[in-house]
């Protein structure tokens, strides 16, 4: 008579497996990453790639904005469930918030470890993010969220991120160079909204407003397509008492 043995393998679900190899490569960038990037680093097929990550985003575990993907609430929950709520859930929902009551979509982004780190948005398809065609974390000068986050530095840590990432127009509409992009900084008044038109994309305007945080150097942004630029002042002072009132219960400083 024989018995099974104690290190007899388990059935193992293929499926299950590879959705957390996607979970597992999505972890490991900070900025999230696109389905094709997603696919090579977890060894799958593109077509099986794509096909988990709709039904991980479905569920909540993944998210997808501006073309790549970043964990979802129910991934980030996963680690809350002993304590308090996660952090970038709580930011998303607040922007989301903001944008159905706005009707624009809506960013924020942080100065951490010298560089310029988008952290959430909210859009919707009828009110669609800006396609980050050159990156944020490079281009800090030719967009309102950047500008807003670079005019709160001191001249020093300027004057870093500045040689690390060097002025160039990205429009015909962009700042020319750094001495003309410093002058602009300089004329900002304090805690005002900072407006871009078309300087990162043709079509799109913006504007931001600079977000107290305790130490965190922060800010928020939203956009609208050019001939709707009569929306922008009203939206963004919208924003900005929405931004207020929620401060004024120290859940967003406490998020961020």
């Amino acid at each position: 008579m024989t018995t099974a043995s104690s290190t007899a393998v388990p059935t193992l679900i293929g499926s299950v497996q590879r959705a957390l190899r996607l979970l597992e490569a999505v972890g490991t960038h900070r900025d999230g990453a696109p389905a094709k990037q997603l696919a090579r680093e977890a060894g799958l097929p593109l077509p099986t790639a794509y096909h988990l990550l709709r039904t991980l985003t479905h569920e909540g575990y993944l998210r997808r904005e501006n073309g790549v993907f970043h964990f979802g609430a129910a991934a980030e929950n996963l680690t809350a469930a002993q304590g308090p709520r996660s952090r970038p859930s709580a930011v998303t929902d607040s922007l989301a918030r903001w944008r159905d009551a706005i009707g624009a979509p809506v960013y924020c982004a942080v100065y951490r470890e010298g560089e310029i780190e988008l952290i959430a948005v909210a859009d919707a398809p009828d009110a669609p993010a800006v396609d980050e065609w050159a990156s944020f974390r490079e281009t800090g000068h030719a967009h309102a969220i950047g500008q807003c986050l670079l005019g709160q530095l001191d001249e020093k840590e300027r004057e870093d991120h500045l040689d690390r990432h060097p002025v160039r127009p990205l429009t015909r509409y962009s700042v020319r160079d750094r001495a003309a992009f410093l002058e602009r900084l300089r004329t900002l008044r304090r805690g005002e909204p900072v407006i871009e038109r078309q300087e990162y994309a043709l079509g799109t305007v913006c504007a931001a407003i600079p977000v107290t945080a305790g130490a965190t150097i922060a800010a928020m942004a939203i956009s609208v397509p050019l001939d709707q630029e009569e929306r922008l002042l009203p939206a963004v002072e919208q924003l900005r008492g929405e931004v207020a009132s929620l401060l004024r219960s120290f859940v967003f400083s406490i998020s961020i």
